[in-house]
């Protein structure tokens, strides 16, 4: 048995289920929806994500509050104290400051805790992209590596982690500042969908735009080619927001080509929802490196 714990957070987007099968602990983020405070668990059990978006739809105003580095230090206190090492995957630096906040508790708690590690990882993604990397993570720690070993074969995993999103809302793109008022409104006008890439940086860019659906569906296919997916029978993630039909479509598609068996498909949790809007797909695969 190991002797560290694997810590993430609620922007995996995992199901609860497998969270628990994984024996991985969740921290959940809170966010904002008109003006009221949830928090975002896995099983949406302040908020189902169906209401979330709905209620966007309608006009209403999701966001985010900020976890600070006290917040850490309660949830890793008491594996520490029990004497567990604590292994913790963070939503990408570039997306949030939670990143640096948990290197503010891991500081703290090493001067209390000298004889514990604590390991704090930049996974320089979000959704199930964080997801998928929290199955490789358990699936080394139950092959028998340390945490220093799950350490290194993480951050190899990190870099090559691809994450492909098409967005489907512009007007919550315009109000996160990705695109202006006259080009969601034209963009919105003319069926126009955003293809987006994380960077190895973990920045989200965008890279194209298709017009329709169907054509952005065929876009983030062709990436699996493009960037390589290796191994081949690798598993494959697609989250959605309030798009499920699209996500088996684009499930159905892959299998078509590429005769995937293994498939985790989720909902866009609240806490990346508030700024991605309904309708949106990502799609997280391994294959060569990220684009700068």
């Amino acid at each position: 048995m190991s002797n560290y714990v694997i810590i993430t957070d609620s922007t995996t987007d995992l199901p609860q289920s497998k969270a628990d099968e994984w024996g991985i602990e969740i921290i959940p983020f809170i966010f904002n929806l008109d003006g009221k405070e949830y928090f975002n668990y896995l099983d949406w059990r302040e908020l189902s994500v169906k209401n979330f978006y709905n209620a966007l739809r309608e006009g209403k105003t999701g966001s985010t509050t900020q976890v600070n580095q006290f917040r850490y230090m309660e949830i890793w206190e008491p594996h520490l104290k029990a004497g567990k090492d604590v292994f913790y995957m963070c939503l990408s630096s570039q997306l949030s400051k939670s990143y640096d906040q948990s290197l503010l508790a891991a500081e703290e708690l090493r001067g209390k805790y000298p004889e514990r590690k604590i390991v704090t990882i930049d996974t320089k993604g979000a959704s199930l992209g964080m997801g998928l990397l929290a199955y490789y993570a358990a699936k080394a720690r139950d092959e028998g590596k340390s945490i220093q070993e799950l350490t290194t074969h993480i951050e190899k995993i990190v870099p090559i982690m691809q994450h492909w999103v098409m967005a489907d809302d512009l007007h919550h793109l315009r109000r996160g500042g990705r695109v202006s008022g006259a080009a969601a409104f034209m963009g919105t006008m003319l069926n126009i969908k955003p293809i987006i890439h994380m960077t190895k940086d973990g920045k989200l860019t965008p890279m194209t735009k298709m017009r329709g659906r169907n054509k952005a569906l065929e876009y983030l296919l062709e990436q699996m080619t493009f960037h390589e997916m290796s191994p081949k029978d690798q598993p494959v993630y697609i989250s959605h927001s309030d798009a499920p039909d699209m996500a088996e479509q684009l499930k159905n598609m892959i299998i078509a080509k590429h005769g995937q068996r293994e498939f985790v498909i989720n909902e866009i949790g609240p806490v990346i929802g508030a700024h991605t809007g309904p309708g949106t797909i990502a799609l997280f695969f391994i294959g060569n490196e990220r684009r700068g």
